[in-house]
């Protein structure tokens, strides 16, 4: 009679093993993260599995490492390109995760298709080889050299890869994978973190291009084990509504480029499309200066990018005034605002302040700050700011306008689209004047206060 398997419990934050359920990882200090699975069941050929997964086990100097680029071919998508630093590295493992319909599928299948001259996997374990066909007749997409896999062993699945020899493979999705080596159900943190293993080894060895693609959790994270992030070279995130028309691909980890790199699509009747001026569609048209409006000029990864800030100050009638912002960070709101009292003698601590960033775009950089001071000013004393001024700067609690990097970079951004005004920290002043741009340098909140157009 075979002996009853060991029941266990794992972290899926961590990968932590505990003897018990906990509602608290004792190792990560995550919640409601620690889930039963059952004992492995060890053969003989586990203990060597992994086996050459970083390379040669040779000793060389460092000196002597060969530092050649690595060879990258274009996804046909240039927001894609841009993301992944210039292109597909050749035996690179990518990780996307994205909310269920935003076009994780659709992204992959496009970039498939226009690899016409590498041959290609995409491996379905979600959706049947009907359903795909009919989603690239439906994109009007080519079809004649997308190969299709729809197999959930990841044992299968290596055989397969390993017979037929394709440059590009896609796997939709990790967390539906299993290996005959666990009895744990699909997307359990053993498996999850298995299958990823043995993908990311067999694509390391074999020098294939690996795109994984991944849940997400109702927090918005990658769902499975912390540790899946740490084992592949990219991760990518698909932001934005699904009822919308934009998505915006972000980089959070990249080995061959840019972190924080930005990608801009928007959904057509076609599929997506890369939006090449992003900074056209963050930023509102209106037919009159209004009130608390502004243009700052973020930065995400390598790209400077115009994002309109607004702000509504209203009195408020509540004992406790509401501090609400979208797109920024709520402490940094109630920072600024204690500031400028300070600092600039203008109090609201009676007035309810609302912030957004229009277009969802997140940003998490300071400077933000001069920005989101000036909008508020601006609707306070409901005087609206020219239409044609950029501003950018980070404030300090001692009142003073800080310098933010790539200064230069973001007026010479601002000036191609048209604006001519720029208000900025004086550290950030360009030593040279930029041809049709009027620049104002500030130093202390105090200077704000001192400007014509409050």
């Amino acid at each position: 009679m075979a002996a009853k398997p060991k029941r266990q419990y794992r972290c899926r934050e961590c990968g932590a093993l505990h003897q018990k359920w906990m509602g608290q990882c004792p190792e990560c200090g995550a919640w409601n993260s620690i889930e039963e699975e059952s004992g492995p069941v060890i053969t003989r050929q586990t203990g060597n599995r992994f086996a050459g997964y970083a390379g040669s086990s040779k000793v060389q100097d460092l000196a002597d490492v060969d530092l050649g680029e690595a060879p990258r071919t274009s996804s046909g998508l240039s927001e894609l390109d841009r993301v992944l630093g210039g292109g597909i590295v050749n035996g690179s493992v990518t990780l996307i995760g994205g909310d269920p319909g935003i076009g994780k599928s659709t992204l992959l299948i496009q970039t498939l298709t226009q690899l016409v001259g590498l041959p290609t996997l995409y491996v379905s374990g979600e959706e049947s080889p009907q359903q795909i066909s009919l989603r690239a007749q439906r994109l009007g997409l080519p079809t004649e050299h997308l190969k299709l896999l729809t197999e959930t062993c990841v044992e299968q699945i290596i055989a397969t890869i390993l017979g037929t020899r394709p440059a590009v493979v896609v796997i939709d999705s990790i967390q539906t994978l299993f290996t005959q080596e666990l009895q744990s159900a699909p997307g359990a943190v053993a498996q999850v973190r298995d299958t990823a293993a043995q993908l990311v080894r067999m694509a390391k060895q074999q020098h294939i291009s690996l795109f994984l693609v991944g849940h997400v959790t109702k927090e918005g994270t990658l769902a499975g084990p912390r540790v899946l992030e740490h084992m592949v070279d990219t991760v990518l995130y698909f932001e934005g509504d699904p009822s919308g028309r934009y998505r915006v691909l972000r980089a959070v980890k990249n080995r061959f480029g840019a972190v924080n790199e930005l990608g801009v699509f928007v959904m057509t009747e076609t599929g997506l499309r890369p939006v090449n001026n992003p900074s056209a569609i963050f930023l509102s048209r209106h037919e009159a200066p209004v009130a608390g409006s502004i243009v700052m000029v973020t930065r995400e990864g390598t790209r400077p990018l115009l994002v309109e800030v607004q702000a509504l100050v209203t009195e408020s009638h509540a004992a406790q005034p509401r501090r609400v912002t979208v797109g920024l960070e709520q402490n940094r709101l109630a920072i600024l605002l204690a500031v400028i009292q300070r600092h600039g003698g203008l109090a609201m601590y009676d007035q309810d302040v609302f912030i957004n960033v229009v277009g969802g775009v997140k940003i998490s950089e300071t400077a933000a700050d001069l920005p989101v001071l000036m909008a508020a000013l601006s609707s306070f004393r409901d005087r609206p700011l020219p239409t044609r001024l950029i501003s950018f700067g980070e404030i300090g609690l001692a009142g003073e306008i800080r310098p933010v990097a790539h200064g230069e970079e973001r007026i010479k951004e601002a000036a191609k689209h048209g604006f001519t005004q720029a208000l900025i920290p004086a550290a950030n002043a360009p030593r040279k004047p930029i041809e049709g741009m009027e620049i104002q340098a500030i130093k202390r909140v105090q200077d704000i206060m001192q400007l014509d157009w409050f």
